[in-house]
């Protein structure tokens, strides 16, 4: 007798729709870049930019998913919910992503501790870059010490979101 409660457990033979394999990375990196446009009252920008931080997690977590033109239509959309100029989050993304591509052609084997390091560098470059925007832009004169412990928190936050992503992966390829 089969038990009836592991409906859960796929079935085999059976694959996951090609939405659910596609689709799922982009919906969430668009949520995450949806989730700065939350009423957060703060004297200094302490939201971390989640939907670069769910594009860096997807990327670094499976590096066969996307293309590197990903980087502007979601960061289109990005620049959008944020506020920013728009073309910021396209051209600073893509720019990272052009940079993970650079990376993973010259390393052979990849650790976590790498992955850490090559996400810092590309959340200190899309911060740093989209205050660069937003001074040239009419944003006023920003400091870089102002952006510092954001920077800060969302390379702190990495590894959380990196967890999150792998559980929806292994939701996303299970029929």
């Amino acid at each position: 007798m089969i038990d009836p409660h592991l409906h859960h457990v796929p079935r085999l033979g059976r694959h996951p729709s090609r939405f659910r394999l596609t689709g799922t990375p982009v919906i969430t990196v668009m949520l995450g870049s949806f989730l700065t446009a939350l009423p957060v009252i703060a004297q200094s920008p302490v939201m971390p930019p989640f939907g670069l931080l769910l594009l860096l997690s997807w990327r670094l977590l499976r590096p066969d998913l996307w293309r590197t033109w990903i980087g502007l239509p979601l960061g289109l959309f990005d620049d959008m919910m944020s506020g920013q100029p728009i073309g910021s989050a396209m051209s600073l993304w893509t720019v990272a992503l052009i940079g993970i591509d650079m990376i993973e052609h010259r390393m052979v084997w990849r650790s976590y501790r790498q992955d850490w390091l090559i996400a810092a560098l590309a959340i200190i470059f899309c911060i740093a870059g989209g205050l660069f925007f937003a001074r040239i832009t009419g944003g006023g004169n920003v400091r870089f010490l102002l952006v510092a412990p954001q920077m800060v928190w969302t390379i702190l936050l990495f590894p959380f979101v990196v967890r999150q992503c792998a559980r929806i992966d292994r939701w996303r390829v299970m029929a």
